[in-house]
């Protein structure tokens, strides 16, 4: 549902009426601002209006995921995102970090430096009623310089809150000087228009991407979604909360490895890929990097050989055989477990992670008991995560180095091919040092020995290659 027309809506359009007027009938060519609108490029009259009068677009993209740090605040800013409180929660978050709202974004400083030093380079636009459509941080800045005026266009008269958000999202895209939308609410502005009927290719266009980065995007906010549902978990006081969207801002690279691992895998072993998942979903919400999380997929059953014995008995899912008493086959005393269970194990494990990284997030409602139970329980995770992860990096490490030994015998082999060609050049000229020749071959054979014993370690029935450097090395 759109927001209701703002109480000063009528003194607005009266202020913004007279003062167009008075910027046609000035001297010079009055100043304009090109927006596309409407699918047409429109020249739109710039005027100075009081930053005090105008208001902070609730619906701003700039900070969608944002304003759920506060659900109190939130909820209220549904109600009336005209009101003194949430025009000045808003003014909060245009100012914050987007991964956490309470500190002040580095970004933001340096607008508010830039506004004193250069004053405002880009006029910014508001409706006529005096939403500021584009240009809220820099009008949020520009509140905290105490400078009185800002330098905006102004909308048609007709227009109406599908124009505000299409206008928002052009203007963003260009190259001016203004904050990069974070990751969340960029790929939540991808989604608001794939779900407008704006076709992938369409959508990647608009924002200067590739295809694949906009796919990966959408397959990450699924992700964050579903995960946001299943966090949901009641407090000792009854209270439900669960993740926000905000609580995956940093975490992009992340979720791109993940979804560039996933898609390979699914195409050969869906149970695989889906469990590998939650296990690359729980050591992101412990904040593992990229590379620690890329492990996850280069070593065998992650979940199974590496996490689970590790994991503290509140995080094990509960046996098999007690969920499920699988599927007997006719005639053998055999019984099949269901080809999911270890999905369910692995999503029961994540499920009871993302609870707590939920009850985490709302700390203030905590019992000081409660809080010590998450904190122990988010630790003891961690620390087996980490553990496990360390693990796997040690053995794909070690597998990668196996596989490099074929790949050295290979360059030797070339070596000592063009070790032959030059022996018999070397002969034909008759400049062959035949003692240097003879002492080569003696380190030569030394080297063959230590190889056929490394080889030969832990190998009960030799292949042919390895049985020929065994039969060639024995003395």
């Amino acid at each position: 549902m759109s927001p209701t027309r703002p109480p000063g809506a009528d003194e607005n359009e009266k202020l913004v009426a007279a003062r167009l007027a008075a910027a046609r009938r000035g001297d010079g060519t009055p100043e304009t601002f090109r927006v596309e609108w409407r699918g047409q490029d429109r020249n739109l009259p710039v005027i100075d209006m009081p930053v005090a009068v105008l208001y902070f677009n609730p619906e701003t993209h700039r900070i969608r995921a944002q304003r759920a740090h506060d659900p109190v605040r939130d909820a209220a800013l549904a109600d009336d995102p005209w009101s003194s409180q949430s025009q000045a929660y808003l003014h909060s978050l245009l100012m914050a970090k987007p991964d956490n709202p309470d500190i002040r974004d580095p970004d933001f400083l340096a607008l508010m430096d830039d506004l004193k030093v250069n004053a405002q380079n880009t006029a910014g636009l508001i409706t006529p009623s005096g939403i500021v459509v584009d240009g809220n941080t820099r009008c949020a800045a520009l509140k905290e310089i105490r400078q009185p005026n800002i330098r905006v266009a102004v909308l048609p008269e007709d227009w109406g809150w599908d124009d505000i958000n299409a206008v928002e999202l052009n203007l963003q895209l260009r190259k001016t000087f203004r904050r990069e939308y974070s990751f969340i609410n960029e790929i939540i502005a991808h989604s608001e228009l794939l779900a407008k009927g704006r076709t992938l290719e369409a959508t990647a266009a608009a924002f200067r991407k590739k295809k694949k980065t906009i796919e990966a995007g959408q397959w990450a906010l699924a992700l964050i979604d579903e995960a946001i549902e299943r966090s949901h978990a009641d407090l000792d006081d009854g209270t439900g909360v669960r993740l926000r969207r905000m609580d995956f801002e940093g975490h992009q690279e992340s979720l791109k490895e993940i979804y560039e691992r996933y898609k390979r895998v699914h195409a050969e072993n869906p149970d695989l890929a889906r469990r590998l998942r939650e296990a690359s979903l729980a050591a992101l919400l412990v904040d593992a990097s990229k590379t620690a999380i890329r492990n996850i997929w280069l070593v065998d059953d992650f979940d199974e050989k590496y996490l689970k014995p590790k994991l503290a008995p509140e995080f094990r899912p509960a046996s098999t055989a007690a969920k499920s008493a699988g599927v007997s086959i006719p005639g053998l005393s055999v019984t099949m477990l269901p080809e999911d269970s270890r999905v369910e194990d692995a999503k029961a494990t994540t499920d009871k992670l993302l609870k707590a990284k939920a009850r985490a997030a709302a700390a203030a409602k905590l019992s000081p008991a409660e809080s010590t139970r998450t904190t122990l329980l988010i630790n003891e995770a961690k620390e087996a995560i980490q553990k496990s992860l360390s693990q796997a990096e040690r053995d794909a490490r070690q597998a990668q180095k196996k596989m490099a030994a074929p790949d050295k015998l290979d360059e030797a082999t070339d070596a000592l091919r063009a070790c032959i060609a030059d022996i018999a050049r070397a002969r034909a000229q008759n400049i062959l040092d035949n003692e240097a020749l003879d002492d080569a071959l003696i380190g030569l054979r030394d080297t063959l020995s230590q190889l056929a014993r490394a080889a030969s370690r832990g190998v009960s029935e030799p292949g042919i290659g390895l049985a020929w450097l065994q039969r060639a090395t024995a003395e």
